[in-house]
């Protein structure tokens, strides 16, 4: 069975685990008394590297890198995302890092609260501010959603080193073509159920957004209320939300391989934010949105209150498939097959925040 590393956010530190000959393996925390909002693992260099966005109640945000799956941290000497002084505002925490693909090989994005995007030339080492989305005209109207003021969620295209799209809560997605010199709100037929206007230019509360692994115009979406699907890279939505038990929830994650097949974890409501009929169950499409089907062999069978936020259910790169997710109970839960059945890798953990999966060499 190949060798996976898993690496689990919570809001009291990092944990690593490890998957060798079929069998899983935790150490301790690293980072203890910090809340991990982000981590990536970039595969593109000569070894894995590690990135994770760190909250100190006492030093405050950081981005630590490591170059050897976690046995030693690197933070820089200076702060590796800072908001510039003529911005008037401070970083709060670093909610989304994002390394880009093989068409931009040292070229890392992190998502910020206040939402501000940021890119790294150097694999994360240092970061910059992108201005044109910070100064973008509808910005003044960005109002902070129950979480927080964040951009969540970064995605860049293989086919093109200038295309990258962004989630804002509470904005909405918004794409560039040209390397981040100019934005374009993306969110026709997103439905805004909470606003006085349902169809808004900009203003849906999206919580999370995954591109599909072989159609890179296809993005699945799942809303404060609503699931849509996108055909057309963001241009246009169509729901996708019947046969759930509800649409609402945080977390989408795209299969890696296969094509039109999703992940969802749905919860009962914003009033109510516990999984869908208090049950815990994983939700999968295999034809882009058509039609669902929920997964829990191997999933607690009785009342379960364990919310999964918008980054703490992922895929990793093998094949079959490994899915994973962790949740609020700090429960981390596992599938070596597309989903089919899980196991309990862990529990009493603190409040999983994020959780980020990958193969790595034997």
């Amino acid at each position: 069975m190949t060798d996976v590393l898993l690496t689990v956010g919570t809001r009291k530190g990092l944990f690593i685990g490890r998957r060798s000959g079929g069998r899983w393996e935790f150490g301790d925390p690293h980072f203890n008394a910090q809340a991990i909002y982000s981590i990536a693992i970039d595969k593109r260099g000569d070894v894995p590297r590690l990135l994770v966005g760190g909250d100190s109640a006492h030093w405050g945000p950081s981005v630590f890198h490591s170059d050897d799956l976690g046995a030693s941290w690197v933070e820089p000497a200076q702060p590796a995302v800072k908001f510039p002084e003529f911005t008037g505002t401070s970083l709060e925490r670093v909610w989304q890092l994002h390394p880009a693909g093989p068409e931009a090989p040292d070229v890392v994005y992190a998502g910020t609260e206040p939402a501000a995007l940021f890119r790294s030339r150097d694999r994360g080492e240092s970061f910059e501010l992108v201005r044109p989305l910070w100064e973008h005209p509808t910005r003044s109207k960005w109002v902070p959603g129950g979480g927080g003021e964040g951009l969540h969620t970064v995605l860049t295209d293989e086919r093109d080193p200038r295309s990258v799209t962004v989630a804002v809560s509470t904005a909405g997605v918004f794409r560039t073509a040209d390397g981040g010199e100019s934005w374009t709100p993306a969110n026709r037929g997103v439905s805004a159920v909470f606003l006085p206007d349902p169809d808004p230019e900009f203003g849906q509360c999206v919580h999370k957004v995954s591109r599909d692994a072989v159609d890179p115009d296809r993005l699945y979406l799942q809303n404060h209320w609503g699931v849509f699907r996108s055909d057309d890279a963001g241009g246009s939505w169509t729901d996708i939300g019947a046969g759930l038990p509800s649409d609402f929830g945080f977390a989408v994650a795209a299969h890696p391989h296969r094509a039109d097949t999703a992940y969802l974890f749905p919860i009962n409501a914003d009033a109510d934010r516990v999984p869908a009929g208090h049950r815990c169950r994983v939700f999968r499409t295999t034809d882009a949105g058509d039609s669902w089907e929920p997964l829990s062999s191997g999933l607690p069978d009785g009342a379960h209150y364990g919310t999964v936020l918008r980054d703490a259910l992922c895929t990793d790169d093998a094949d079959p498939a490994g899915v994973y997710f962790g949740n609020r109970n700090g429960e981390v839960y596992a599938s070596a097959d597309d989903g089919d059945s899980w196991q309990q890798l862990a529990s009493h953990l603190p409040d999983v925040l994020c959780v980020r999966a990958a193969t790595i060499g034997g």
